[in-house]
Order: structure tokens, then sequence, then C-alpha cells
């Protein structure tokens, strides 16, 4: 490609889209842990309490037509936002996808839902996603 293309190497990669990468001889590790962090602090978590579980297991979420209704566009800037993270962290994935079915009209319950998702951020944004075959979070 050098040939064909005007190339230059600019060091190891440390930063690709919002993705932080470490290149190590056992593999590729990715985190977000920065946008992690930014998240907690966008969204007023940052002091929040921790949780093991990024869904608790009896929960049943709902159109809770009764409930009361909370701000859709944060409630949806909340959602792509942890979409995004996705990206990096697979264990979040059902639990966000279940809460984005809610968009249209989100509800307290369903906004509840999604903060104990940042719970469990705040107490495991060490998790990193390893690049091997297969996928692994360790």
């Amino acid at each position: 490609m050098l040939k064909e293309f005007e190339m230059s190497m600019m060091g190891k990669l440390q930063f690709f889209l919002g993705l932080q990468v470490h290149q190590t001889k056992e593999g590729t590790f990715i985190t977000q842990i920065k946008y992690t962090k930014e998240l907690l602090k966008r969204f007023g978590m940052e002091d929040c309490k921790q949780v093991g579980t990024p869904m608790c297991t009896s929960t049943k979420l709902d159109k809770d037509e009764g409930g009361n209704s909370v701000n859709e566009k944060c409630y949806r800037g909340m959602i792509g936002s942890l979409l995004y993270l996705t990206a990096s962290r697979p264990d979040i994935m059902f639990a966000v996808c279940l809460c984005a079915r809610f968009q249209s009209y989100p509800k307290q319950s369903h906004l509840m839902a999604v903060k104990r998702i940042f719970r469990y951020l705040k107490g495991t944004m060490n998790l990193v996603c390893c690049i091997q075959n297969p996928l692994h979070l360790i």
C-alpha cells in the first residue's frame, strides 16, 4: 500500500473512533473507560452506588401506561449513548436493547432500569473487551 498511497506511521494505535485500544502479545484490548466516565458525569451519575448486574432478574418492563412520563429527549440520549458503548461492552447489550423498546413513551420505570445500567457501568468500568477468537470480556 505504501507504493500506491502516501502514508506515514504515526505510532501505536491508542484511540480509534472513541475506543481506547491497547495492543499486546496476548491480543488487542478495547475499552471505553473515558467515554463511560463522561457519560456518568453527563447524566449526573458519577457519585451513584454500584450494582453487580445491569438488570434485576425480577425486572419486567412493559408499556407502564399508568406510570409517570419522563423527558423523552433525555431518555433517548441515554439509550443512544449506551448503544454506542455496547461496541466494547457486549455484557450490557440485552439490558440496553430491552430499555430501547420504550423510547416512544418512556416512563419512570424505564428510566430506573436505564439508571441501573449506569450504576452497573460505574462498578465494572475496568472490564475490557479482548479481541481474540472468540470475543472475550476480561
